[in-house]
């Protein structure tokens, strides 16, 4: 992995450059897929499907477009990549590329080039099909599939593509199954796509709550290479403790919510100097545009597994520095025709009819502090939205035993990794969290 990564970047480092993908591709050189699951399980407890965010008692908290830019370095902007958004301008036939590889280890050896010789575009687009599969969207095979050639020969031909939309769309997809999975009924499914960047978010969310350190000193410099360093190692029940009680704990919102708009942020010069919102130069009006603008973004490479996401910021001021007033839909909810499907693969017509123009968003560049103060409309709203939203541990107890993933849940064929987690997981709820015993 880190051969063929070393050897093609010493060919493609400026094709990159131009494509916006370097600084992103870098983070292949750090350990992405070292998680901490109790972290990552006690999480997603707090994530609602409905409402698409984390919900936390100060109010919603959802990684943004923002955040995917921060970890990855990637920009807001581009053209959207959907299933036929991009033509096939290389034919697959006339590439090399080994299509019979059932590991990853196997495509590599296939692909990469010998020492000293020239990177041929066979083997940039086959690099690049290995590295979204396996490091960028986690594709649960385990094996790189023929579905990502058109994205990955649209990025050898240094296409514009949102990669940051496309990301932050297959993490919303990545959320939503593991929700589900927690209290599956039936046939649990593994769950991938994306997890890393959540574990990434939540080292940067908790790093000060829970005292996250690190020794180690990323060369690269880019948040998501220095967030790697802080994924706690020690396994312990007694975690499970330590990360719901920090995340109770967000009674306020502070600036932990909102890591990545501090003076002192590691990345590109173009994001480090333009991270605030009331600190932006003219020329980056674009960029927050990007930020800030209502859209809809869509995961999935084929036709059946494209899902369609709203990107909505204004749930999430505050991340931004912003203040919170009560967040409303942008667009009323008889105005939308029930009759816009996507079966037929007419996205362009789908994205038109939503992203009316008189819905755009307008920025005029001013100065002014960052602020996490909210209205008192959205305050009285969120009292009252949050206070049915708690939940019991009777109730929560009772989903988990029911779940194909409980250790006490029914026998299925085939090993779930996770089951010990979900064991510790119940003995921590059983002595733990109790209403009468939270603080």
């Amino acid at each position: 992995h880190l051969q063929w990564l070393a050897r093609v970047e010493g060919s493609m480092r400026s094709m990159w450059v131009d494509a916006g993908i370097f600084e992103f591709i870098q983070l292949a050189k750090f350990d992405l897929h070292l998680f901490d699951p109790q972290m990552l399980l006690s999480a997603i407890l707090f994530y609602n499907r409905e409402t698409r965010a984390f919900e936390f008692p100060c109010g919603f908290v959802c990684p943004t477009l923002l955040d995917i830019v921060a970890i990855t370095g990637l920009a807001p902007i581009g053209d959207k990549f959907y299933p036929d958004a991009f033509e096939e301008e290389i034919s697959i036939k006339e590439t090399s590329i080994s299509w019979d590889k059932k590991t990853y280890l196997a495509f590599i050896n296939a692909h990469m080039g010998k020492l000293d010789t020239l990177v041929s575009t066979s083997e940039h687009i086959a690099f690049l099909m290995y590295w979204l599969s396996a490091c960028v969207f986690c594709t649960p095979s385990l094996q790189v599939p023929k579905y990502y050639y058109i994205l990955a020969q649209a990025l050898h031909l240094k296409k514009k593509i949102c990669l940051s939309k496309l990301l932050l769309a297959s993490l919303y997809t990545c959320l939503d199954e593991a929700s589900k999975s927690l209290f599956r009924e039936s046939s649990p499914r593994n769950l991938s796509r994306p997890l890393w960047l959540l574990q990434l978010w939540l080292n940067a969310i908790l790093e000060k709550k829970l005292s996250l350190t690190s020794s180690f000193s990323p060369v690269c410099e880019l948040e998501g290479a220095r967030l790697t360093t802080l994924t706690p190692r020690k396994r312990s029940v007694d975690n499970f403790a330590k990360y719901i009680s920090a995340i109770l704990n967000f009674n306020e919102f502070t600036e932990d919510l909102a890591p990545f708009i501090r003076p002192n942020l590691i990345g590109p010069s173009w994001l480090r100097h333009n991270n605030q919102v009331g600190n932006i130069s003219p020329n980056f009006v674009g960029m927050w545009f990007g930020f800030l603008s209502w859209d809809v973004i869509l995961s999935g490479m084929r036709q059946k597994d494209v899902r369609i996401y709203p990107y909505q910021p204004q749930r999430f001021a505050r991340q931004f520095g912003l203040c919170q007033m009560r967040p409303l839909p942008l667009r009323r909810k008889e105005r939308i025709d029930a009759d816009i499907c996507v079966e037929k693969g007419d996205y362009k017509d789908v994205l038109d009819f939503i992203l009316r123009p008189e819905k755009q968003l307008f920025l005029t560049p001013c100065t002014f502090s960052t602020s996490f103060l909210v209205s008192k409309c959205f305050l009285c709203w969120w009292c009252e939205y949050y206070i049915d939203k708690i939940f019991t541990f009777d109730d929560f107890l009772k989903k988990l035993i029911n779940s194909h993933l409980s250790s006490q849940g029914p026998k299925l064929p085939g090993t779930y990794k996770n089951r010990t987690i979900i064991y510790q997981f119940e003995q921590f709820f059983k002595v733990c969290y109790r209403p009468d015993n939270i603080g």
